[in-house]
């Protein structure tokens, strides 16, 4: 039986963690860095995440993992897409502006 006021900590927690880490995140962008740079920096943080999520998802089935560490794993995966999400939306959006210039 899941125990949901643990879960509830851990979501909690998570969550706090995914607020902070996005603030660290937010000095890394203004460091004079190319787009390019920025972009592949934010894919490689993606695809780490999600592996990084897959690998503490398996070790809590194998029972080598805390509930808390899980549920950290898969926020910091979501937010880490969501990211790319954005960031693929803002691209396609210039470039729609850009092809729609008159010349």
């Amino acid at each position: 039986m899941v125990d949901f006021s643990s879960a509830l900590s851990a979501y909690k927690a998570a969550a706090n963690r995914a607020i902070e880490h996005s603030s660290d995140n937010a000095t890394e962008f203004t460091n004079g860095r190319g787009f390019g740079e920025v972009l592949k920096n934010t894919l490689e943080q993606s695809i780490e995440a999600a592996q990084q999520s897959e690998i503490t998802s398996l070790k809590a089935i194998a029972g080598q993992a805390d509930m808390q560490d899980v549920v950290l794993a898969i926020s910091n995966a979501e937010t880490a897409l969501g990211t790319m999400v954005a960031v693929r939306d803002k691209v396609i959006s210039a470039y729609q502006s850009i092809m729609n210039m008159q010349i």
